[in-house]
């Protein structure tokens, strides 16, 4: 690829980031609101999907999928030695997100 400016300029601020997020409190603050944010999807699917009723079972189908499909990504045996933060944080949210699920049928059976 050419050395143009928008590639340097890109350059220079994925690397800014890469070392902004050296920093382990930087990123394990980063996967804490990942995880929080999950938790705000898993609490926002299950409220919009119990008040709309006709997609529970595809909804579920999708956040099944997903979740499997987050799961052989990240414990993938490539993946292993050299797991980035996208990946960390993926996982993080879909952890936030069926932990969610698990509190809102909690507050269902109850």
């Amino acid at each position: 690829m050419q050395n143009t400016r928008i590639n340097g300029l890109l350059g220079a601020i994925a690397a800014a980031t890469q070392r902004w997020f050296f920093n382990p409190w930087r990123r394990l603050s980063f996967l804490i609101v990942s995880l929080l944010f999950g938790f705000f999807l898993g609490s926002a699917f299950s409220t919009i999907a119990g008040q709309a009723a006709d997609w529970d079972i595809i909804g579920a189908a999708v956040l099944v999928a997903g979740s499997e499909i987050i799961d052989r990504i990240y414990y993938n045996r490539i993946w292993q030695a050299r797991r980035g933060l996208w990946l960390e944080a993926l996982n993080a949210l879909k952890i936030g997100l069926t932990y969610s699920l698990f509190l809102e049928a909690f507050k269902l059976g109850s």
